[in-house]
């Protein structure tokens, strides 16, 4: 799916995507793209997102973790493709056109996610993200740097390095 393709809004946040890279040094405030997965607002710091392209079907890899949908071919740059609602343990999308993939790079590694739509790009300043509140034993909370406020709904603010665990994954995937 070309750009040009892609519904308004998503066509919108990549305009402000490329917009975004010159920022100054004093800057107090930090951008998020902000998308939806199973009706549920979530966002990540825009300085990892790398380009957000239409859903095409992946090339399915044997024995590959249960969220991985497999991998594209990105202008000769192969990018695994993970599915965010099976890693949130909600099962596995049955993706369509509406469907985005948002490319992320962590360091010289590319990775992909599928979810729902793009929903729009937030600013925020420090105090606008609210802290996560640790409601049980377990460590579910350090995938979420903070939650945000936002027309009468929460975003949860994700650190996908550690939902995906960036530093454990095989480099063959990369």
């Amino acid at each position: 799916m070309t750009e040009a393709a892609l519904p308004e809004q998503h066509r919108e946040a990549i305009g402000e995507l490329q917009g975004s890279a010159d920022l100054p040094a004093d800057q107090t405030w930090t951008q998020y793209v902000t998308f939806a997965v199973d009706g549920r607002s979530y966002g990540v710091d825009i300085t990892k997102v790398r380009e957000i392209k239409g859903w095409s079907e992946p090339t399915a890899l044997p024995n590959a973790p249960h969220a991985m949908r497999g991998v594209l071919n990105l202008r000769g740059i192969v990018v695994p493709i993970f599915d965010l609602r099976a890693q949130f343990g909600l099962g596995r999308t049955e993706p369509c056109q509406e469907h985005v993939v948002i490319i992320f790079a962590f360091g010289d590694r590319l990775i992909g996610v599928l979810v729902d739509a793009v929903s729009d790009i937030l600013t925020l300043e420090p105090g606008d993200v609210l802290p996560v509140p640790a409601i049980d034993s377990g460590d579910s909370h350090r995938f979420m740097s903070g939650l945000v406020s936002r027309d009468d709904r929460l975003v949860a603010l994700l650190k996908l390095e550690e939902l995906f665990n960036i530093g454990d994954l095989p480099s063959e995937l990369f």
